[in-house]
């Protein structure tokens, strides 16, 4: 048991599964919808290049401005694209995390570490609890956070330092695990804490292409089975 860690926090989509089980379960939404979804990333895109540029601003309902800068590129009008995000992306995707398979030894992990006083917490750029329910996740975490409710997505800080109060614990004894460096990795660092990188193995060609600027925090353990978590956390 690692002693300069008192809490383990996790992302949530693309950490405890991967990403491609659910990308294949959308497609069909994907092609249908293929306008909305381009303008909705872009958004996200927007979004997150003002948090940067104007870190402590944020705008006074996030669902709306989401809309607002959506309608924007769309030409639509805000409530209806607000209600077709709702409706289509936030909670019309829900249902197909039912079928989704986790990655193997996510529970037995999650449990060791209950059973070895770790405080555990899960934040989501998405709501998570439905998505919880149906991946029989739901009775694992001491805090659940969507970041979308704070104001800032990822990588922003502000959800990560959420996390921490909740938990009651301070940041650098929280380890992050996430599957994204840019989002996960940068934005548990800024907030202060420990963080690990889920990362599937790649061809030595494409990992030099892929080699991290050495600007950029470095987490403190990567792995690509949760076996490897589970021991260097409990071993």
């Amino acid at each position: 048991m690692r002693q300069n860690i008192k809490a383990v926090a996790f992302d949530l989509d693309g950490t405890l599964y991967p990403s491609y089980r659910i990308n294949i379960r959308l497609l069909p939404f994907a092609l249908v919808n293929l306008r909305l979804l381009i303008a909705f990333g872009k958004a996200r895109e927007i979004i997150r290049k003002e948090q940067e540029y104007t870190p402590d601003l944020s705008p006074e309902e996030f669902y709306a401005y989401q809309a607002k800068i959506i309608s924007r590129l769309l030409g639509d009008p805000e409530k209806e694209i607000q209600e077709k995000v709702d409706r289509l992306i936030y909670r019309g995707w829900e249902p197909h995390f039912k079928s989704v398979k986790l990655y193997s030894y996510v529970k037995e992990t999650l449990e060791a570490l209950r059973k070895a006083g770790y405080k555990l917490a899960l934040l989501s750029d998405f709501p998570p609890k439905n998505k919880l329910v149906y991946l029989d996740l739901g009775n694992y975490w001491d805090v659940t956070l969507c970041s979308e409710s704070t104001g800032k997505i990822k990588p922003h800080p502000r959800s990560f330092r959420e996390i921490a109060q909740s938990l009651n614990v301070k940041p650098e004894d929280i380890l992050y695990v996430g599957n994204s460096h840019s989002y996960d990795v940068v934005g548990a660092a800024s907030a202060g804490m420990q963080t690990a990188l889920i990362k599937r193995s790649l061809p030595s060609a494409a990992a030099r292409l892929l080699h991290l600027p050495k600007k950029l925090p470095k987490p403190a353990f990567t792995f690509s089975d949760y076996r490897q978590l589970y021991d260097y956390m409990l071993d």
